[in-house]
């Protein structure tokens, strides 16, 4: 395969794949700048992305990502995104996917409760944005794809910059038909691209991808996956060679393209992705996908975190994604678009007061680096402390959102998972629970449900916990902890593994492994290898 370019072309490049070699489509000649940290290329530093501060990318880039809660995970604490379901038609077919509409019971991408003119999905976000003035960003993630549906994406980008020119402007596509509208999304100064990318080899990519609609046709097998393939490295070549922020998503599926996606991290990052999204394969039959009817499973959370952590040093990693509703409202892990339907916009008096939301998102500005302070001072703190500096251990956390140790352990729907050492404490993912209280009915029942999600990690900071589930925590081997209740989760997670750390070298108690080695070794057979 050969690709030629304004750029000019290269040669076809070739790489390893499980147990096959592939050729790869040719790149534009990008320049380097690290990591796809910026806007291009390369094979340097990957502390930038979802992780990263200011100090670690161009000021520029900084300026881009800093309250978009997608592009940064300290963001997502912080600043709100909206969805609005303006593309209802696709140009693939994926094995993952039932797009459904008139739909509020789901929560997972490709489901809608109301398909929206580019008029009304307008007159949504300038609702939206007045009520939550920390809301920041706009995206077009379907039900469909938004640039098989390209008249109505970019209608409702222009009358958007004409109402509310703060808001940030975002789209979601698998890329087939990107190349074609690259001039266009820099037109309207769409600075955030999100390409889904499950595979970079067409072998992979046809048990996941039964067929495209291409060039007025419907293409299948091997060919339909190799024409998504090209299109897809080309277009994401273009954004980077733009200037435009790439994210790539790609969905984990077990036994199909688990080995295969630290493939796609180092060939993406190649060519200039910023972030990189590994999710986990969503197969619940109850769906009505082919891989939920078909009983392909989706990974656990442990298996999840093997695959990312073997990408680490490829592209950065986001591991803060919620996979959302194509109509999504609000903090990434809530939904509040129940509370902006058509009939209740209708009632509302809406002023779009800029000035307001300005001095809103000041706060949480103020907020936000308060939150930072409080981390940097525990990490002074643990540097101190000479025990064991490469220990590492999983917190998991109760939160309701403002970076905070604030939930109850028995409302928890969702633990955030920290890996803390004495050098970080760093988001490695979510894990979701089913609701332990339940006003007295069933609690007993689903404690060993939610105890299992969390039982390689170490602690368990919460804002309050009752005595039956600390008692059976502690037995698992899961410290309990209420003593940081209210408190930044960065500070709080590092402070308690101080403690830990000083409680071990005073002989009070024992480290033990969790089993996060053995989860590392048994989880994919050759995957160590494969990295």
């Amino acid at each position: 395969m050969s690709t030629s370019t304004a750029a000019g072309s290269m040669p076809a490049k070739t790489y390893l794949s499980i147990g096959s070699i592939k050729p790869l489509g040719a790149r534009l000649d990008v320049p380097d700048a690290g990591g796809g940290c910026g806007t291009t290329g390369g094979e340097g530093k990957a502390s930038c992305g979802s992780s990263g501060g200011p100090d670690d990318m161009p000021a520029e880039i900084w300026d881009k990502v800093k309250n978009h809660p997608c592009y940064s995970e300290e963001a997502h604490h912080h600043y709100a995104r909206m969805h609005v379901a303006v593309a209802p038609a696709c140009n693939i077919q994926c094995n993952y996917c039932n797009r459904k509409y008139d739909c509020s019971n789901e929560s997972r991408p490709g489901v809608v409760s109301q398909k929206l003119t580019p008029e009304q999905a307008v007159k949504k976000v300038v609702a939206v944005a007045s009520e939550i003035p920390q809301m920041t960003v706009l995206g077009v993630a379907g039900p469909g794809d938004s640039l098989a549906n390209p008249a109505k994406t970019f209608d409702t980008f222009r009358m958007l910059q004409e109402q509310a020119p703060d808001i940030k402007l975002c789209i979601s596509t698998n890329g087939l038909a990107l190349p074609d509208h690259v001039d266009e999304i820099c037109k309207y100064n769409v600075d955030h691209v999100t390409i889904t990318i499950n595979m970079v080899d067409p072998a992979v990519g046809e048990k996941i991808y039964p067929w495209i609609f291409w060039n007025h046709k419907r293409v299948t097998g091997y060919e339909a996956a190799k024409i998504l393939h090209e299109r897809q490295m080309l277009g994401l070549e273009m954004l980077t060679a733009r200037g435009v922020l790439t994210k790539i998503n790609s969905v984990l599926i077990p036994g199909i393209n688990d080995e295969h996606l630290i493939e796609v991290n180092r060939e993406v990052k190649k060519r200039g992705a910023f972030l990189h999204n590994i999710m986990p394969l969503i197969s619940e039959a109850e769906h009505g996908t082919v891989f939920g009817l078909t009983g392909q499973r989706g990974p656990t959370a442990q298996e999840l975190k093997v695959v990312q952590d073997a990408c680490m040093g490829g592209a950065n990693l986001m591991r803060h994604c919620r996979q959302c509703r194509a109509d999504a409202v609000g903090l990434l892990g809530e939904d509040r678009s129940e509370e902006f339907t058509l009939d209740k916009i209708e009632e509302m008096e809406v002023v779009y007061d800029l000035d307001k939301r300005r001095s809103y998102q000041e706060k949480v500005e103020a907020e936000r680096q308060a939150q930072h302070a409080a981390k940097q001072d525990a990490l002074a703190a643990s540097a101190a402390i000479d025990v064991d500096q490469h220990m590492k251990v999983l917190v998991a956390v109760a939160t309701k959102g403002g970076g905070r140790v604030n939930e109850h352990f028995g409302h928890v729907t969702e633990f955030q998972i920290f890996e803390v050492s004495a050098a970080e404490a760093l988001f490695v993912g979510h894990r979701r629970v089913d609701l332990y209280c339940q006003g007295g009915h069933g609690d007993d029942e689903q404690l060993p449900s939610v105890v299992k999600a969390i039982n390689d990690c170490h602690a368990v900071l919460v804002a309050k916990i009752g005595a039956c589930p600390r008692d059976e925590l502690s037995a698992a081997g899961i410290e309990p902890v209420e003593q940081y209740s209210g408190e930044f989760i960065e500070k709080a997670a590092l402070d308690w593994f101080s403690g830990y750390r000083q409680r071990i070298a005073a002989g009070e108690i024992t480290h033990q492994d969790r089993g996060d080695a053995q989860i590392r070794q048994g989880a994919f057979t050759g995957l160590a290898a494969a990295a």
